[in-house]
């Protein structure tokens, strides 16, 4: 079976190129959502959150306020690295978890929807990866579309991520997402023959 990385900056048309690959049939594990239903409410990253950043940024039985955690986390390297010590494992042990349930369904290939991919050294672990790019102009119109989404923000996490030539030498496959979906469509449609998977 294939762990094929599906990565790509804030903005770049990744979760859309997932729901392709899902209509596939293809299973994709999501990063982003196992994150959400994590810190929801009873969610398993919870307890420890409240313990280290304070009952302020949620409770047990409503989860964690992403905002709040956000805005505590935002710009401060130790309080962000305390933050990812709890969730990164959690989000490991539930990849693991989805590799194996494929394994036993004796699917062909698996994708991992990671926006930090590269960053996390994520990559390792994937047999390809896909890179998901448009140009820099077209990703910030539609990055500061998004709710809450400032210039300021936007640069920060841009800072946090491998530029998009990065990201694209760094993979097997680099797929533009701005010429229309029926063109990332074939165009990633021809790629996934290419790996005998259609």
């Amino acid at each position: 079976m294939l762990i094929i990385g599906l990565t790509g900056s804030i903005a770049t048309g990744k979760s859309t190129v997932a729901v392709m690959l899902r209509r596939m049939g293809f299973p994709v594990h999501d990063a982003d959502k196992t994150v959400h239903r994590l810190i929801s409410a009873h969610g398993a990253a919870v307890p420890d959150i409240l313990a280290v950043f304070g009952s302020s940024v949620g409770q047990l039985d409503t989860g964690i306020d992403r905002k709040r955690l956000g805005d505590m986390v935002f710009g401060d390297a130790d309080k962000k690295a305390l933050l990812e010590g709890i969730l990164h494992p959690l989000v490991h042990q539930d990849k693991q978890r989805f590799i194996r349930q494929a394994r036993r369904q004796r699917q062909k290939a698996v994708f991992l929807d990671v926006p930090l991919l590269f960053e996390t050294g994520g990559d390792a672990s994937c047999d390809y990866v896909m890179s998901v790019w448009s140009p820099a102009f077209i990703q910030r119109q539609r990055a500061l579309r998004r709710d809450g989404m400032t210039e300021q923000k936007l640069n920060a996490i841009l800072v946090a991520q491998y530029p998009q030539p990065e990201k694209k030498r760094l993979s097997e496959f680099a797929l533009p997402s701005s010429l229309g979906r029926a063109e990332t469509h074939r165009r990633l449609k021809k790629w996934l023959k290419s790996l005998k998977l259609r």
